[in-house]
């Protein structure tokens, strides 16, 4: 395959809505120069890639990642022993994962000490948009990350360090998490000044402020303070999930861009941690589903992210199952997709160049066996991904030179 060529599948969904007529696109170099009808006349001497049967559409996204994590039990409490060496190794087979899973940029929300932040990405890997390690309290979850501080001039140097490292987007780890050892995750460990004093530093550097939460006063602090997202979302409570009307209404008229880090091996169990969780405090899945279809319904806007890499039922290249979740939580289909582009790439600073079949995008497509407006988990079926232009699988998952 060469520096111009042509992509013709039977389906399409350019990155808002699904093409009724599919599509031709037409790359050139690292860019997409023109998108036609599938049956329109193709340009003379270009080479084809015909996918009769096939849904083309946009590189995926997954806003929620842990490269540092290789989808051990307890991934990310292994890392910490890790050598530098052994941690790239981990780092470079989680992005090769996401590849052949048809995803072609990552929003990094778990770095150790600037791993990621700080390595060049490689020709066949996925773009990154990384948060450096999490801002954690000093004892707190993911601290073993590196990013444990404490006191409010400790914030402040926290956000100046990621940006002067190139971090595009801040993590805060506003309550407890399952997945560190002795950490309470119906426990909140920042106040609202604390959290304030992070959004107050990143938005004057420009960078967007994304918050760990999951029980429902962990929330409420992130709406009081300002921040631009939230991941998990959960609004646990000791009863289970309660997510008040309120907190609903302020998540939509704020603009709180919601990721509730589904998507798992359908054939492996949660966690145990997950598990546990679900036995302390009585959340099922069936109303974590209802939960964010209310969210949904009431205008908040939701992003597919998998928390992938944590442990064995989330490793790397599980998106398209976080997408028919979504779709499972009463999303229409276009929209579980467009959270997994259009959405993602407007979240993670990328709007102008990824997400969406247009003339003058950075040429990430991915090419899948079946329709998938009427079969989201098609998006489990990789043929082709495609990577500012090359070829990095091709048909039936099989690597590809570029």
């Amino acid at each position: 395959m060469g520096s111009s060529f042509v992509v013709r599948a039977a389906h399409a969904f350019d990155g808002e809505a699904f093409l009724p007529d599919g599509a031709q696109i037409h790359i050139e170099g690292d860019r997409i120069v023109e998108i036609r009808p599938r049956n329109a006349p193709l340009p003379e001497g270009q080479p084809v890639v015909e996918r009769p049967g096939a849904t083309v559409l946009p590189g995926l996204i997954d806003t929620h990642v842990h490269l540092v994590g290789g989808g051990e039990p307890d991934a990310l409490s292994l890392d910490a022993g890790r050598s530098a060496a052994e941690r790239e190794h981990v780092i470079r087979r989680a992005l090769l994962a996401q590849v052949q899973a048809g995803v072609t940029t990552v929003r990094d929300l778990g770095d150790n000490r600037f791993a990621v932040l700080d390595r060049t990405v490689q020709h066949d890997e996925p773009s990154i948009v990384g948060s450096g390690p999490p801002i954690t309290t000093a004892d707190g979850h993911c601290a073993a990350l590196g990013g444990g501080v404490s006191g409010r001039g400790a914030l402040r140097a926290a956000v100046a360090e990621r940006y002067d490292h190139g971090a595009q987007i801040v993590k805060v780890i506003v309550s407890g998490g399952a997945m560190t050892s002795g950490s309470d995750l119906l426990q909140v460990q920042f106040e609202v000044a604390d959290v304030r004093v992070v959004v107050d530093e990143a938005h004057r550097r420009g960078l967007p402020v994304t918050a760990h939460a999951h029980p429902v006063s962990a929330v409420e602090v992130c709406l009081a303070a300002g921040v631009d997202a939230i991941e998990h979302c959960t609004c646990l409570t000791t009863n289970g999930i309660h997510t008040p009307d309120a907190v609903i209404a302020g998540l939509a008229a704020r603009r709180v861009t919601v990721c509730p880090t589904f998507g798992r091996l359908p054939t492996l169990p949660p966690s145990p941690q997950a598990i546990e969780v679900m036995r302390r405090t009585g959340m099922t899945l069936e109303a974590r589903f209802a939960q964010v279809g209310r969210l949904h319904t009431a205008g908040v806007p939701l992003l597919a992210g998998s928390d992938a890499g944590i442990h064995p039922a989330k490793p790397h290249g599980v998106l398209a199952h976080a997408v028919g979740e979504l779709a499972g939580s009463g999303l229409p289909v276009q929209v579980a997709v467009a959270a997994a582009t259009s959405a993602a790439a407007e979240a993670c600073g990328l709007a102008g160049s990824v997400g969406r079949l247009r003339r003058g995008m950075v040429a990430d497509l991915v090419v899948v066996d079946g329709d998938v407006e009427r079969d989201v988990l098609a998006l489990t079926r990789i043929r082709d991904v495609i990577l500012r232009g090359s070829a990095v699988v091709s048909d039936a998952g099989s690597r590809a030179p570029s």
